[in-house]
């Protein structure tokens, strides 16, 4: 079904905001992380990785068949290139696979003191023609294109069968309401220049809606952000395209998020894989809803449709009440002997609740929650609603220290 990988399946790219959920996403499924260092990348306020961080993610992702892709999108302005080279070099030395860039003057730069690292042109160039992409390659060597998240579908199809290098699209995560995540609405508020890695996100805060001098929203305060991408039903367009990667946004996202997210698609993309193509609607239907339990913001289809309508911006109040309380606990332990696991708390939940376990390359397994012990004072609870406490419980199948305790429905 993929005319530029017939070796191998479509690769599914995940986000990592530290060494932690770089190893998360490996072990979860993705084919390739993306992350930034210290310098020179978007995202100034995600963890982000040191040079001995970056090198222990390249060894651990290498060991277990994956890549690591590392960002180098700002958009750099004369003083930016200072230490630039240097930094190319030593990440190339460290074992960094590919670069994500934004410039084509650090594309250039990169061909010039390296000489086997990928180079990747980052979204936010906004390539929405297979004109473009096929620029980039005849002028500068580039191996793939990150599409703009503004194609349809049909550019996407199009983009990939004309153009001469692999294309990646995004398939999930947050969408900025400008183009391709050029905006100056940050710079202006805040002073953070949100194309070298300050972003605000100054569109997801709420406003008043003035006429005149008259506010039109006293009760409910205005917010532009948009929904965030959800492209599950979009997977095996993608893949019939000849699409070489589909990425995931969101390296600001918790461990939680990225476990979960990566453990939906790659499990749904397997499932397609081995069924030969489409799957029935009730697949479909479950799929959806393993990937959602790790999001929690309204989604949408994005501009795969066609044109992104009114109904991709979400124009409600942000509150709490759409936060996603999913995520119970982390294993910490667990003795196969007695059959009871040392859990550390995040979410509140009861005995009698269902629970389900996400552990990496497993299907997830659901069990009901008959008992649990408070560690810090050996007394039984029915509920627990302490973060952070280490309880004990059964369970009644084997699991691992790391695995993740969510609700089940």
């Amino acid at each position: 079904m993929d005319r530029k990988r017939s070796a191998s399946r479509i690769e599914l790219l995940a986000p990592a905001g530290d060494l932690k959920r770089a190893q998360t996403a490996v072990l979860y499924g993705a084919d390739a992380v993306y992350l930034g260092g210290m310098k020179f990348s978007l995202r100034s306020r995600a963890s982000n990785f040191t040079m001995e961080d970056i090198r222990e993610a390249c060894a651990f992702a290498h060991a277990h068949g994956s890549k690591v892709h590392v960002t180098v999108n700002m958009i750099p302005h004369d003083e930016d290139f200072e230490g630039l080279s240097d930094y190319l070099k030593e990440l190339e030395e460290i074992g960094v696979d590919a670069f994500i860039t934004a410039s084509p003057a650090i594309m250039k730069l990169i061909r010039e003191c390296t000489s086997k690292v990928e180079i990747h042109c980052s979204t936010q160039m906004s390539v929405t023609n297979a004109a473009a992409a096929n620029w980039l390659k005849e002028t500068l060597d580039i191996d793939r294109v990150v599409l703009a998240r503004e194609c349809s579908m049909n550019n996407v199809k199009s983009i990939t069968r004309d153009c001469l290098i692999d294309t990646e699209a995004f398939i999930h995560g947050g969408m900025c309401v400008n183009i391709s995540g050029r905006c100056t609405l940050s710079n202006r508020m805040t002073l953070r220049d949100a194309n070298r890695g300050g972003c605000a996100q100054s569109c997801r805060w709420t406003y008043q809606l003035l006429d005149g001098q008259r506010c039109v929203n006293e009760r409910e305060l205005f917010t532009m952000g948009s929904k965030d991408l959800f492209a599950a039903d979009e997977i095996c367009d993608l893949i019939e395209a000849g699409v070489s990667s589909l990425k995931i946004e969101g390296r600001m996202k918790t461990e939680y998020y990225v476990a979960s997210i990566v453990s939906g698609y790659r499990h749904l993309i397997d499932e397609i894989y081995e069924n030969g193509g489409r799957l029935p609607e009730e697949r479909m239907a479950y799929h959806r809803a393993q990937i959602m339990k790790g999001e929690n913001r309204e989604v949408c289809e994005g501009f795969y449709p066609g044109i992104a309508g009114a109904g991709t911006i979400i124009r409600n109040t942000t509150s709490d009440a759409s936060v996603n309380h999913g995520f119970l606990a982390t294993v910490v332990s667990f003795d196969e002997a007695r059959m009871e696991a040392v859990i550390e708390t995040r979410n509140p939940f009861d005995t009698g609740d269902e629970m389900e376990i996400l552990s990496p390359g497993m299907d997830c397994r659901t069990f009901t929650l008959t008992a649990m012990k408070d560690l810090r004072d050996d007394s039984c609870l029915t509920a627990s609603r302490r973060p952070m406490a280490q309880l004990l419980i059964p369970v009644p199948f084997a699991v691992r220290a790391g695995d993740i305790v969510r609700k089940a429905v």
